[in-house]
């Protein structure tokens, strides 16, 4: 094996764990926010929205931001709930991204969402596809 196999084999590997790293990332992400929704839904008492339902998420929003920083906005705790709501039954799709999950969430109709999760995870499509 020549040096440049060697060098190119070290590239093709660190692409590989990369790849392999990226897709556990993911995973624990849609995950954690699976099971973050999960947990709003519960402290709203249940699927329905509870009348306080808005500003507990609210009030989640800013003591999770003052606590952990960024990334914790309102918008985002609603779309882990709605999240766990259309996946509760349903496999995650590993292939999707959050990013994915939270365009295709815009919709109210199941099934489009469904027929976009599908064709997503045919073509490979990124986000902005």
């Amino acid at each position: 094996m020549t040096y440049y196999d060697k060098i190119k084999t070290e590239f093709i590997n660190n692409e590989v764990y990369k790849k392999v790293k990226d897709y556990s990332k993911n995973k624990n992400d849609l995950l954690t926010y699976y099971n973050v929704g999960k947990l709003l839904v519960e402290a709203q008492g249940g699927e329905k929205r509870a009348k306080y339902g808005n500003s507990l998420i609210k009030e989640y929003s800013k003591r999770l931001t003052l606590e952990l920083g960024k990334g914790y906005s309102t918008r985002s705790l609603k779309n882990m709930r709605k999240y766990y709501l259309f996946q509760k039954g349903q496999t995650l799709s590993a292939q999707l991204t959050w990013s994915h999950y939270c365009e295709l969430l815009k919709f109210d109709d199941i099934g489009k969402i469904n027929y976009y999760i599908k064709i997503t995870e045919d073509y490979n499509l990124s986000i902005r596809e």
